[in-house]
């Protein structure tokens, strides 16, 4: 069978995509982009949240549904229950699902607290693991889905006083290759995407160091810091039909960081 006109590859029209961390930065650009693609959107947001920017910016486009569902993140009881109110608000199923949510703790690793140790883990990997495991009892019997996990240069590097950050993402990408060895042969495809070092409210204290920040800038290739923007053709890219040979990548987008 010839393949679809290459466009028609990168077409949503239709998916249901499941989001977390959209109300801002990277997982926002995304969100538009994928809404922009033609899909559906379930936004996960924080009970008691007033920012509404990405949900507005989707509603403004044509032909596309939003949704909101809310759930923190880190709190796991909510989040084991979190796929099942998308499936609700999105009228039964889910086609594409996007762990973007994630925080930081900075510190010392002498200094590093057990409780923030417990907090990045939670929300970064044990999180992750619990939508890609509902996810997955979905789209399995269903023999079609994509997942996109957002991991990071830390999953191949150990950073600087970010032990709990390092150790989850690395976790990540192991667990989105577990995954595809697993859902690859029922047309589930499980994927992830590294940033770079991007100019988003996680790395504010990088960006405020003006010795680290000119480190920074001087060793990446592309001279420039990635920006949102960066992530919208990777993440249509990997929902859509163009990857669906496409199986455990960890796609790097990184202005050439880890090729230094």
């Amino acid at each position: 069978m010839d393949p679809p006109p290459s466009p028609a590859l990168f077409d949503l029209t239709g998916q249901n995509v499941l989001i977390t961390g959209a109300s801002r930065g990277i997982g926002a650009a995304c969100a538009i982009a994928l809404a922009q693609a033609g899909a559906n959107i379930c936004l996960v947001c924080r009970p008691g949240s007033t920012n509404h920017d990405t949900l507005h910016a989707i509603q403004a486009l044509a032909n596309v549904n939003v949704n909101v569902v809310h759930c923190d993140i880190a709190d796991l009881s909510a989040v084991k229950g979190l796929f099942d109110n998308a499936l609700h608000a999105m009228g039964g199923t889910v086609d594409i699902l996007v762990n973007c949510a994630g925080i930081q703790r900075r510190s010392p690793s002498v200094d590093f607290s057990e409780q923030d140790w417990d907090d990045v883990l939670n929300v970064n990997l044990k999180a992750c693991w619990l939508l890609c495991q509902a996810a997955g009892r979905h789209m399995v019997p269903r023999r079609r889905g994509k997942i996109i996990n957002f991991c990071s240069l830390l999953t191949f590097q150990g950073g600087l006083t970010v032990p709990a950050y390092a150790a989850a993402k690395g976790a990540l990408g192991q667990l989105t290759k577990a995954l595809s060895n697993e859902w690859s042969k029922d047309n589930v495809q499980v994927n992830g995407i590294v940033p770079g070092y991007i100019a988003t409210d996680m790395n504010e204290k990088l960006l405020a160091d003006a010795v680290r920040l000119r480190q920074i800038s001087e060793r990446i290739p592309a001279g420039r810091w990635g920006a949102p923007a960066d992530f919208a053709g990777p993440v249509v890219f990997l929902a859509s039909r163009a990857s669906g040979y496409v199986c455990g990548e960890l796609v790097v987008v990184d202005g050439g960081w880890l090729g230094r």
